[in-house]
């Protein structure tokens, strides 16, 4: 039977000395970051904990009403994340319709898919396996979507003339902005790319480390770890495909003209 080593409030207070350390580091250094790394940190803390109570309910009640509920907010919360991420946004509605659409179509349908698939728990929708499984794919979609947004409306702005050039050229809006999808793609996935490269020799992922000390055999956890990484390349792919195409399309229109307009000005920094 399995077994793991249960972790006392004060093992979690000494961890969390070296949170202070790198906050004095800062103060040292001069690096002006304590006080984010210190907000950080108890934010973290404090949505972990309440994370823990509903997943507790979660598994306790085993409602699909309740899972999806549940799912939802994760979604909600993930697209104001991208959002706020975004040094030039979308106007209107766009500015976080976009980006979370995108990202709950694609997380929702990968997880779906692996719980239908691979892991087919009994019930299909139990949060014990949903819940976690659409975090993970659902934070690395995020962070896809999120750089690809990023990487797209930057690019078209600093490449403007290029793009224009093309377009009274007679170039389609698609053949235009094909360069800066390609990059806006590339940096979007490159971070997964990097990531399924360096697991296993470089770097032990948290779920698969956290099976371990569960006491979960290292050859089942690195099954998951193997299927868990399949997952969140899809499901990042996906998401950031369809988030940087519908950026293409809001950012011209139907006469095959750039439209910047429809972008808002850049964040102060």
């Amino acid at each position: 039977m399995a077994s793991y080593i249960e972790l006392s409030y004060w093992d979690l207070a000494a961890a969390s000395v070296l949170v202070l350390i790198d906050a004095a580091l800062s103060i040292i250094f001069g690096l002006r970051i304590h006080r984010s790394l210190l907000v950080a940190a108890t934010r973290m803390t404090v949505q972990l904990a309440l994370v823990g109570l509903v997943l507790t309910f979660l598994f306790a009640v085993v409602s699909p009403l309740w899972t999806g509920l549940a799912a939802l907010g994760m979604i909600l919360f993930a697209g104001l994340e991208i959002t706020q991420r975004q040094e030039r946004r979308l106007s209107g509605w766009w500015s976080y319709g976009l980006g979370t659409g995108c990202m709950m179509i694609a997380s929702v349908v990968v997880t779906v898919f692996a719980l239908l698939t691979a892991l087919r728990p009994t019930p299909w929708y139990d949060p014990r396996y949903a819940i976690p499984l659409l975090g993970m794919i659902l934070g690395n979609c995020m962070t896809g979507i999120a750089l690809g947004l990023h990487t797209l409306t930057t690019s078209l702005v600093s490449r403007r003339a290029s793009v224009e050039a093309q377009l009274m050229l007679g170039a389609t809006r698609w053949d235009a902005a094909a360069p800066v999808t390609r990059e806006a793609l590339r940096s979007a996935l490159m971070p997964t790319i990097n990531s399924m490269s360096a697991t296993g020799l470089v770097s032990l992922p948290g779920m698969m480390t956290g099976q371990i000390l569960g006491g979960v055999p290292p050859t089942e956890a690195v099954k998951y770890q193997i299927l868990v990484m399949f997952l969140i390349a899809g499901g990042t792919a996906l998401g950031a495909v369809a988030a940087v195409l519908g950026g293409i399309f809001r950012l011209t229109d139907g006469r095959h003209r750039l439209r910047l307009d429809r972008i808002t000005a850049v964040k102060p920094t």
